[in-house]
C-alpha cells in the first residue's frame, strides 16, 4: 500500500483536469492505495517571494510564508507517490501549479549534515512522480515543452519518473466525455500504482 498526493491544479471544478483525477483516483484506490487530493487551485497558496530561508529541517512548514502550502506540505512528507495534474497553459503548467512547485525549494534549503552534500541534495526526497495533463491542442508540438520540463523535474527533484498522461482536444469543460479512452487510460494510469 502506498500513500498518493494528488495535486490538482486546475482552477475549473468539474473540469476536464478533474475528470482525469476521478478516473485515476478510482484506479489508485481499486489498488489499495491511500489518496490525498489537494485543489490548490482553490487554496491559499502564496508565490514563492525567493527570500532564501527555507528550512527543511522543518519538514511541517519549511517555507517563511504560512498559508495553505503547510497543508500541501504535510501531505507531500508522508506520501510515496506524488501526482501533478494540471492543465497545459502556454505549453507549461499554470500558475496556480507552478507557484506549488516553486515553493518546493523550501524543502531543500537549510544547513546540510553533511559538508561534502549541498542541502538541496541532501533534503531530495525519493518519491515517484506522475503528470496528468489535459490541453485544447492534440499535437507533439503543443506538449514538447512540458515533456522536457516534466523530465528534468523528475531528475531535478529526486523522483522516479512514472510517466506523463498527456491529453489534447479538451478545451471545453465536458470535452472529457467525448473521450472515454482518455478516461479509461487515466484509470488504468492510476492502477500501475502498488
Amino acid at each position: 500500500m502506498k500513500k498518493v498526493l494528488i495535486l490538482n491544479g486546475s482552477p475549473r471544478p468539474g473540469g476536464n483536469t478533474a475528470a482525469l483525477i476521478k478516473e485515476f483516483e478510482r484506479g489508485v484506490k481499486e489498488s489499495g492505495n491511500i489518496v490525498n487530493i489537494c485543489d490548490i487551485a482553490r487554496m491559499n497558496i502564496h508565490p514563492c517571494v525567493g527570500c532564501l530561508r527555507g528550512n527543511a529541517q522543518n519538514t511541517q512548514s519549511p517555507c517563511c510564508q504560512k498559508d495553505d502550502m503547510d497543508i500541501v506540505y504535510k501531505y507531500y512528507n508522508e506520501c510515496d507517490v506524488v501526482v501533478y495534474a494540471s492543465p497545459l497553459y502556454f505549453w507549461n503548467f499554470n500558475a496556480q501549479t507552478k507557484a506549488v512547485i516553486d515553493r518546493m525549494f523550501a524543502t531543500m534549503e537549510g544547513e546540510s549534515p553533511d559538508p561534502d552534500v549541498p542541502a538541496y541534495v541532501y533534503y531530495l526526497q525519493k518519491k515517484e512522480a506522475y503528470l496528468m495533463m489535459p490541453a485544447e491542442e492534440e499535437t507533439e508540438a503543443n506538449f514538447q515543452l512540458i515533456r522536457n520540463y516534466w523530465d528534468g523535474f523528475c531528475e531535478r527533484m529526486g523522483y522516479t519518473n512514472c510517466g506523463k498522461l498527456l491529453i489534447g482536444d479538451l478545451m471545453a469543460v465536458g470535452d472529457i466525455n467525448k473521450k472515454p479512452e482518455a478516461l479509461e487510460a487515466a484509470y488504468k494510469f492510476g492502477k500501475t500504482i502498488k
